[in-house]
């Protein structure tokens, strides 16, 4: 069941009072990541929950294309207004994937996979795999445990919380983290600070894998 952050109007409501909220710095998960898809040569990248582009410019900076999901039709004016019309952007829920028949060689998610509950987590890991290209990477972002906000909030489920404004939010740690990207090709987990404490988790698909 689908809490109130997966629905189009919470975001359309958050993307319309307050417009560019984190500001157009790309996150630091993003630079390390657009760092680790340089390293790797990876040329086609896919943003499932764009926003409003913030975490694009730098893989299109580093001569990327770029293709994003986002389920707010204002965050997607908001990119068009600030990164131009070029970039592909596909408008629905991550949990509608997928929105093309393409494989990426680079999947970029971050924040997001924690909102969903714990079956569209599955699918959105199972989908993102599925859209990779073999020798592919992809990299999400996670909230930790270790957030002071973990714990906050009212239980409705296993490390999950219903909080503030209408968002409920898993949160991860190396074991649940195992649980669900054991099987898409985990490869590392590494952790990062920014607005909170998160984990990087990186996965390959291997030539020839099943999806």
């Amino acid at each position: 069941m689908q809490d109130e952050s997966g629905k189009p109007e919470f975001w359309e409501a958050a993307f319309h009072e307050r417009q560019e909220m984190w500001g157009f710095e790309p996150s630091r998960s993003a630079v390390l990541t657009r760092d680790f898809f340089v390293e790797k040569g990876v040329q086609q990248v896919l943003i499932p929950g764009i926003g409003y582009g913030r975490n694009a410019r730098i893989f299109r900076d580093s001569g990327m294309t770029v293709t994003g999901i986002e389920i707010s039709a204002t965050a997607i004016e908001m990119a068009r207004k600030h990164y131009g019309e070029d970039m592909t952007i596909y408008h629905g829920s991550v949990t509608a994937m997928p929105f093309d028949n393409r494989r990426y060689d680079g999947i970029f998610c971050y924040a997001l996979i924690h909102l969903l509950d714990s079956e569209e987590r599955r699918k959105l890991i199972r989908d993102c795999y599925h859209q990779l290209s073999d020798n592919g990477y992809m990299i999400f972002t996670v909230i930790s445990k270790e957030a002071d906000t973990y714990g906050k909030g009212t239980l409705i489920g296993k490390d999950r919380y219903a909080m503030f404004g209408g968002v409920n939010m898993f949160f991860y740690d190396e074991a649940s983290i195992h649980e669900e990207f054991e099987a898409a090709g985990l490869l590392n987990i590494s952790r990062v600070s920014e607005s909170y404490p998160f984990y990087l988790i990186t996965c390959r698909k291997e030539t020839g894998a099943g999806t």
